[in-house]
């Protein structure tokens, strides 16, 4: 299975550590480092420096949140990118994130985003490969026209299910899945990682997901919880390690095994940045390989 990069947005951490992660990325081999919407950066600028401070990486653009750029645009930014930076430039589409999106609504501007795109990518040759983010059935039914789909912070049994639809529909669309990762974590990480997932343990697919995970009790607090500090926490490290690689690299390479038997074919590494492992350095360099 193979092992990218993708970059985390982590409270308070320098706005400039993500260019000091593709750059690590770049330096241990990975093959892809993903830019989304969630860093604070213009995408298409954080791609650019990326692409200029590196040596040999991929860049994927996005998941770009479909209707917040019209397909004009972004086909415009991806060219500017790989022109600028003499780089390949692939495109991720859709809400990686559910709590922001999804519904049936969402899932009809991701098709038509799509349709949209392939004609304005297809002038490049070779153009960019098109990943749709899905987070449930209907966005898989997008995906399964795409190169790749990609899906996030989902435990080995619901990415296998979500594989399984797509499997119905499509036999060579390739999945990715975007997983935070931290080698031996001590409690600053473990704290980052609460902060994290605590906007998501009551939310609408990830409630059903972590009470089938054993986590009930936890999705009834969030439920009545003041607030997202609360919720934090609340949260048991096994609850984290349902939905992220944490240990020592023996121990997440066994998680790893999990997500290939789901039917993966990458997954994304989001490592955690604290001072103990700026820019997740540690973590990349353990899992490098």
């Amino acid at each position: 299975m193979r092992l990218s990069v993708a970059l985390g947005q982590w409270p308070d951490r320098p706005a400039g550590e993500a260019v000091r992660t593709a750059r690590i990325a770049d330096h241990h081999g990975y093959p892809e480092v993903w830019v989304s919407e969630r860093g604070g950066h213009d995408v298409f600028a954080l791609a650019t420096a990326i692409g200029l401070r590196t040596s040999r990486i991929t860049v994927t653009a996005g998941p770009l949140t479909p209707g917040a750029r019209d397909p004009a645009a972004i086909a415009t930014g991806v060219a500017s990118v790989a022109e600028l930076t003499g780089r390949r430039v692939d495109l991720a589409l859709g809400t990686a994130w559910p709590p922001a999106g999804g519904g049936h609504g969402a899932a009809t501007a991701l098709r038509e985003s799509a349709a949209a795109l392939r004609p304005l990518l297809a002038v490049r040759e070779p153009g960019p490969e098109l990943t749709i983010a899905a987070c449930g059935p209907e966005e898989v039914r997008v995906a399964a026209e795409a190169g790749r789909m990609v899906i996030t912070m989902f435990t080995p049994a619901v990415a296998a299910r979500l594989i399984t639809d797509l499997r119905l529909l499509s036999r060579t669309t390739r999945v990715a899945a975007w997983v935070t990762a931290a080698v031996d974590p001590g409690e600053a990480a473990l704290r980052q990682l609460r902060r994290s997932v605590a906007p998501f343990v009551a939310a609408p697919g990830y409630r059903e997901m972590f009470a089938e995970a054993g986590f009930a009790d936890v999705v009834a607090y969030a439920d009545v919880a003041p607030g997202p500090d609360t919720v934090a926490e609340a949260i048991p490290e096994a609850l984290l390690e349902s939905v992220a690689l944490l240990g020592d690299s023996v121990e997440i390479m066994d998680r790893l095994d999990a997500y290939a038997e789901a039917g993966l074919d990458e997954v994304a590494l989001v490592p955690v940045s604290t001072d103990d492992d700026p820019c997740g350095e540690a973590t990349l360099k353990a899992l490098a390989g």
